[in-house]
């Protein structure tokens, strides 16, 4: 199938993705602390009376975040908070199409603690860290791949998300007929460790992954694996624009009209950015230093999981 994609095509397919989110099945519970009707139309939103650092996050979506405030971005909250003498309260609503819409645009919530930067429908931070795609692979298969030119790309399945930026290089280079292709939104029932999941069942060779993806579940996983970054892809519109672009810089959005509000979270972004450094590195986050890039990213920020999040 990926065989036969216009690049044309794809270009608009992944600004599409960039509106999406991973998908995973909700429990009843989880679900419990949403208020479906606040901040609707004619109806009273919820006031800010300055006392909490309120976080729009999904309640189950790891490495990220989730119910139990077990994953990085809530570690990151947590440190923010403490830092701001705030009370650290979220408002959880599945991180998929209308997610802004239902939360920091209806004003239940204030803060989105990953998102790209420059964000257009968002006033963002300065980058606190830059993460790219990675592979992975199982130790035992004694690969070693460095780039889209590894003789042992051509060994195996590779599992990876249909029409991602990484596609287009694995086009490039004549990969897509090893391709196993992964639906751009996922099945509700999968874990968003399916990807990886997999790998440790053999039922592909590599996986090419968002690296918060790659590098969490790879380290989670009970199957020695392997996590190598993948360098930036330098075709051509590659990389000043969606197309192709491996590597994203991320950051911390708040409403564009919260210009104070974002001027105390950088302030504690830059003082703790050494605890912001070993929550990813505990997680095993890929990451590399923020590399200031030309104007601002039009992907509405990054993978999560199988796919790229929202843009509303």
């Amino acid at each position: 199938m990926l065989k036969h994609m216009k690049q044309s095509g794809l270009l608009a397919s992944i600004v599409t993705a960039f509106a999406l989110t991973s998908n995973m099945s909700y429990a009843a519970d989880d679900l419990a602390n949403i208020d479906l009707n606040s901040g609707r139309g004619g109806e009273a939103q919820r006031v800010d009376d300055g006392t909490e650092f309120k976080v729009c996050a999904d309640p189950e979506n790891m490495p990220y975040s989730n119910s139990k405030h077990e994953g990085f971005e809530n570690k990151i909250a947590e440190v923010l908070a403490k830092d701001l003498g705030l009370k650290l309260t979220y408002q959880f609503w599945p991180d998929r199409m209308g997610f802004y819409r239902n939360t920091i645009n209806a004003k239940r919530c204030d803060v989105i603690i990953g998102t790209s930067e420059g964000n257009d429908v968002l006033r963002t931070s300065k980058p606190y860290y830059r993460s790219g795609h990675v592979y992975v692979w199982r130790k035992e298969s004694n690969y070693n791949i460095t780039d889209w030119t590894s003789p042992d790309l051509k060994k195996g399945i590779i599992g990876v998300v249909g029409e991602s930026p990484a596609t287009i290089a694995m086009d490039k280079n004549d990969l897509i007929v090893n391709a196993r292709p992964y639906r751009m939104q996922r099945d509700l029932n999968l874990p968003p460790s399916y990807l990886i999941d997999d790998l440790a069942k053999k039922e592909i060779d590599i996986a090419v992954a968002w690296g918060p993806i790659g590098g969490y579940f790879a380290k989670q996983n009970a199957v020695p694996m392997e996590v190598r970054m993948i360098p930036e892809y330098v075709g051509r519109d590659a990389i000043d624009s969606a197309k192709g672009k491996e590597f994203w810089n991320i950051s911390v959005g708040v409403r564009k009209k919260d210009k104070e509000r974002m001027e105390k979270i950088q302030a504690a972004l830059d003082r703790n950015a050494d605890k912001i450094t070993k929550i990813l590195d505990d997680y095993g986050i890929p990451h590399v230093p923020v590399v200031v890039e030309k104007g601002k990213s039009k992907n509405p920020d990054k993978e999560r999981g199988a796919v790229v999040p929202k843009t509303e």
